[in-house]
């Protein structure tokens, strides 16, 4: 029998006070609240899962290790619970999997909390194109068999994601947010989908994007405020994850659709570098400039999903030559240190003009931030090539994209949404020595960044020009992302704060080509310093 938690006290900190706004948020470690408040106030992590369900629930009694709990109720010692008592569904990916590694969290579980808390939230959302709700229990069943026979496949055992709708997944729809793909099924899964069915984890359903991952928005509203997009392309994985509808999701980048999307919705997101996970099996829309990467609510769960889908694949020739890639959460768990000694570099006025004065400041004081943690701060001059390289990635694109689409495009032009016509329309009148003299550029720019970051480790920069636009019809501008999809180096966006209207914005941190590992620290010991990540939308 589980034992009540009724009456028993702790501290419980505020978790969004608009009063906090540009101010760090809770540390765990330094609770905030000088009042003591129920322990009801955070529901066990049972509850949901074993009322729906109608049965007593394989998840145990989590004991409450607030400072001011006086119960004398404590459960065996096998048993003991140390994170904060919340729903499963609120927890980050690399808590829910320790857990269930340990036994002390079922899949079952799990899937049904999240599952209820997609049809709480779903409705106003819309982040999902299809959820696949008996088959990701019946997965979780499975898994949950396996747990207890003491076997765990992978490292993320029953872990829900959500994959974005253009990546191939064996028996469901991808339909790529368009009308021309309405109802293909795949029979097969992309490469990094299948990795991620290795690694262990629940594919709960498909998430929106824009049409082809273009232009053209999807449903997908902001969790933060359903008024306001979420980006893109990427729209529905970062929606997914900010709403708490999944622990892990996969994006995709041709110029800024997980970074932008990840820092609008307040999580965390890496765009590797180019080559370093599979693009077979995901739609393309410009073949060379095409980054699969992985989407969560930490740094550490976004180095477990990197660990599972990253290297080299027979399908796509652009892995065949990557270097290995590390275990990257193992290895941030071994760094002491943190983020001390790395040298980030400030570039000049391309990645500050037209930025939001409020996101600038956000920026600047996440500078200060990471100088605090131990990075020394440089300032760093950009090759003079920089600017006109923009322009070839925008050649580049529209020529790729155009071809891409050229077969169906011809076919049936009027079942295209206006902006990706448009883009096609513009890509069809490029000529070829055009293309190829953008190609050029981008290798001379190629050539100069990797000079600048031979002085640094890596860069920081804004995420996104502000925080999400008000409005469904644009999903952002990709201006400050561009860059490093044009070059193919990795970037990630870690949330760094709320403007004051409650909308999250977040910092931009790009290093060498497949040095992912880099970033990775220097994200993680500037989200340890501040856990903007850890604030729930309203919803």
């Amino acid at each position: 029998m589980i034992p009540s938690v009724q009456g028993l006290r702790r501290t419980i900190p505020e978790r969004s006070n608009p009063a906090d706004r540009g101010r760090f948020p809770w540390n765990p470690t330094e609770p905030r609240s000088s009042g003591p408040a129920r322990c009801s106030d955070f529901p066990p992590l049972w509850a949901s899962a074993s009322r729906r369900s109608g049965r007593s629930s394989s998840a145990v009694w989590r004991s409450c290790t607030g400072p001011r709990c006086r119960t004398t109720r404590n459960p065996p010692e096998r048993r003991a619970w140390t994170f904060p008592m919340r729903e499963p569904w609120d927890l980050s990916l690399s808590e829910a999997a320790s857990l269930i590694a340990a036994g002390r969290l079922s899949p079952v579980d799990l899937i049904e909390s999240t599952l209820g808390r997609i049809e709480r939230v779903e409705p106003r959302v819309q982040a999902w194109a299809r959820v696949r709700a008996e088959d990701a229990g019946r997965e979780a069943r499975r898994l949950a068999q396996l747990q207890r026979t003491g076997t765990i496949v992978g490292p993320l055992h029953g872990i829900p994601f959500g994959v974005k709708d253009i990546f191939n997944t064996a028996g469901i729809e991808t339909a790529c947010g368009s009308r021309i793909m309405a109802g293909v099924v795949p029979p097969a899964d992309s490469t990094a989908v299948a990795r991620l069915r290795a690694s262990g984890a629940i594919i709960l359903g498909k998430t929106h994007t824009t049409e082809f991952a273009w232009a053209d928005p999807s449903p997908a509203r902001n969790p933060w405020a359903l008024d306001h997009t979420p980006g893109g392309s990427s729209s529905g994985s970062g929606a997914a994850l900010a709403a708490r509808m999944c622990q892990g999701a996969l994006g995709s980048q041709t110029s800024g659709s997980i970074v932008r999307p990840s820092a609008f919705c307040g999580v965390v997101g890496l765009k590797p570098t180019f080559g370093r996970v599979s693009r077979h099996g995901v739609h393309p829309l410009a073949w060379t400039l095409d980054h699969p990467g992985p989407m969560a609510r930490t740094v550490r769960d976004v180095a477990l999903i990197l660990e599972a889908i990253a290297g080299p694949d027979a399908h796509d020739p652009a892995t065949l030559s990557a270097p290995a890639p590390p275990r990257y959460a193992a290895l941030l768990d071994k760094h002491d240190e943190g983020a001390k000694g790395l040298r980030i570099g400030i570039p000049d006025r391309y990645f500050t003009d037209g930025v939001d004065p409020e996101a600038e400041e956000l920026y600047r004081t996440a500078l200060r931030v990471l100088e605090t943690v131990g990075c020394a701060i440089r300032e760093i001059r950009l090759p003079p090539e920089f600017e006109a390289g923009m322009e070839a990635h925008e050649v580049i694109v529209n020529a790729e994209v155009a071809a891409v689409h050229l077969d169906r495009y011809r076919a049936r032009s009027d079942d295209y949404g206006s902006k990706l016509r448009a883009t096609i329309e513009t890509g069809l009148q490029i000529p070829a020595p055009t293309y190829v003299r953008a190609q050029q550029v981008r290798t001379v720019v190629i050539r100069g960044l990797r000079a600048v970051l031979r002085e640094v480790d890596a860069i920081a920069t804004p995420a996104a020009l502000g925080p999400a636009p008000e409005g469904l019809a644009s999903t952002g501008s990709p201006v400050l992302n561009r860059p490093f999809s044009f070059t193919g180096f990795p970037s990630l966006s870690v949330p760094c704060g709320f403007t004051e209207t409650g909308l999250p914005v977040g910092l931009q941190l790009a290093g060498r080509p497949f040095d992912e590992m880099t970033v990775l620290r220097a994200a993680a010991a500037y989200e340890g310093a501040t856990g903007w990540g850890r604030r729930i939308p309203p919803l």
